[in-house]
């Protein structure tokens, strides 16, 4: 916008000049041929699916879309799986190795009003969550402002603004924490997203001093490489957090919905190792 970036908020004005970036469109062949083999299809748990709305209970370690040296993730499995599908978008993201609630559109309609409610903060997302160390509050709010920022190796990562950057980047973010369990040394948390910026949960704790346990970013890399030991008592490849519950209105009926992904397998059998080893 006038030969720089600006903010979501802005309203235009006469006289402004927009640039708007190039947008791939993928066309589908007349054959509606797959560009996935149909013997590479994933089964997905569906959680609820009608005529506006697809949500799925996503995998640890799928992507929700391809790119960056990922060739197809859950967008494109689900739209080689449904070719006579003429609309499908992602309602919201997850990083690649959290698992839970996903929401996609099957209705441009329905995609609007879905990213309205998420921008006036009228949905509600709860994540379950794994972090190193014993959580001393029952309830702790943490309003931190986040900074985006590239690593000299060209990755992309979130960083607590300190405040000295006037570059207009940072951006207050709010999350919701409330103790569930705890063992020596592991505390399990329920994370209530009060805003949805990349990274939040994960930046938040890991400046609290509690990362969560698997976070190949942020995390305690030490505990993360013991804790991948195949033959570790308390075994755990990936990130311990998961969507949960999601609270939305459907776009269509105006019917207030709870959608709720049981925990992945994998955490589930991190959590009984856990259990087990404070047994014995």
């Amino acid at each position: 916008m006038n030969g720089k970036r600006i903010n979501a908020s802005y309203r235009l004005q006469l006289g402004d000049i927009v640039r708007i970036p190039p947008i791939k469109i993928t066309e589908r062949n007349s054959s509606h041929q797959s560009p996935i083999a149909p013997a590479s299809f994933f089964s997905f748990n569906k959680l609820f699916e009608d005529e506006a709305l697809l949500v799925i209970d996503k995998p640890g370690g799928m992507a929700v879309h391809g790119g960056s040296g990922i060739s197809f993730g859950v967008i494109e499995q689900l739209r080689a799986q449904n070719p006579s599908w003429k609309f499908l978008e992602l309602v919201h993201r997850l990083d690649r190795e959290t698992s839970g609630v996903l929401l996609l559109a099957k209705k441009r309609n329905a995609l609007v009003e879905l990213h309205r409610q998420i921008r006036e903060g009228l949905t509600e997302k709860h994540y379950l969550v794994m972090v190193k160390g014993e959580w001393r509050n029952a309830k702790q709010h943490v309003k931190l402002a986040l900074n985006k920022y590239v690593t000299a190796s060209g990755e992309r990562r979130v960083a607590i603004s300190t405040g000295e950057h006037k570059d207009n980047k940072s951006i207050l973010a709010h999350t919701i924490f409330k103790l569930q369990r705890s063992w020596k040394n592991f505390s399990l948390l329920d994370a209530e997203l009060k805003t949805g910026r990349t990274h939040q949960i994960r930046v938040h704790l890991a400046h609290l001093g509690y990362p969560i346990i698997g976070d190949d970013k942020y995390g305690h890399f030490e505990m993360n490489k013991q804790l991948a030991r195949v033959n570790s008592a308390t075994h755990l490849a990936r990130m311990f957090l998961h969507a949960h519950t999601m609270q939305i209105t459907h776009p269509v009926s105006g019917q207030r919905m709870t959608l709720q992904s049981p925990l992945a397998i994998d955490l589930q059998k991190f959590m009984d190792a856990l259990d087990k080893s404070s047994d014995g």
